[in-house]
């Protein structure tokens, strides 16, 4: 199996960010699947890697990345070791990272052109980053199609008027970490992006636009974000295709550090629902 590892592009506000490529060299051009990780979230977390690599096994170039201002850095991939990056991200400059990420596909040289199908790509975002892969796919028309993993159905989650005053007020809100115990700040940039682009990065509006094929997976045991999101999603663009995974949490059955020798039930489940897909519609 072929590894292009921490390859560094130059992101939002040319920040650096990593990606990972992974692949079976065979000479055969692949259809490529790019992975944008969620909030909280990161390239190497996890079982990722195994879930790349069972694309990679199935015909599949799996390219994952770190969204620039994530909180990781190159040299610590596996640690929050900018908290002010990650106050300081915002929607646009996912999308401005993802971006980047497109272009670097046509132009880079690192992968040869007989392993490569560039005509097929799809957009998958777990969490956080499922309505970044659906922005990103209506917008973006090199990208064929989209599937989200246990996807939120909004970015604009904010109703509460008392605690939108308050983070105006203080210019930050801070989300405790579980795994790691670090406070991690949301400096009132992110609200503010958010309100100027409100209209641009609504995911109902994007999903009645998409005219290209679309999976929505979730697993209906999700403690972080309830099956309500992906019916919402699917209500939104009816001819998409959505699958509930009985039993399933919100990473499908992985962890972090994740040491098993094969994937979670669930994400076995969850990997050959994305396969049988893309077989069907790319």
């Amino acid at each position: 199996m072929k590894k292009l590892t921490n390859t560094i592009l130059h992101g939002a506000a040319n920040r650096r960010f990593a990606l990972d490529v992974i692949y079976t060299e065979n000479n055969t051009p692949k259809p490529v699947v790019i992975f944008a990780h969620g909030f909280k979230g990161f390239k190497d977390w996890g079982h990722w890697e195994a879930i790349g690599e069972a694309f990679a096994r199935a015909g599949f170039m799996f390219v994952k990345f770190n969204f620039s201002h994530n909180g990781v850095s190159p040299e610590k991939p596996l640690d929050f070791v900018d908290l002010e990056a990650f106050g300081q991200n915002n929607y646009m400059k996912e999308i401005v990272d993802f971006g980047v990420l497109m272009d670097w596909l046509f132009e880079q040289k690192d992968i040869p052109e007989t392993e490569i199908d560039l005509s097929r790509i799809t957009a998958i975002g777990h969490s956080r980053g499922g309505p970044i892969a659906i922005l990103k796919g209506l917008r973006d028309a090199r990208i064929t199609s989209v599937i989200t993993w246990a996807s939120v159905h909004q970015l604009d989650y904010w109703h509460n008027d008392d605690l939108i005053e308050k983070w105006r007020e203080d210019g930050v809100w801070y989300i405790l970490n579980g795994r790691t115990k670090q406070q991690m700040p949301l400096y009132f940039q992110l609200y503010e992006n958010m309100m100027e682009n409100k209209d641009w990065l609504d995911v109902k509006t994007a999903l009645a636009q998409l005219d290209k094929p679309l999976l929505i997976l979730h697993g209906d045991a999700d403690p972080a974000i309830s099956v309500f999101a992906a019916e919402q999603l699917h209500s939104w663009k009816e001819d998409a295709e959505i699958y509930i995974i009985e039993g399933a949490n919100h990473v499908f059955g992985g962890s972090h550090p994740f040491q098993e020798k094969q994937l979670p039930k669930h994400s076995q489940i969850l990997v050959k629902k994305c396969i049988d897909f893309l077989l069907e519609n790319n």
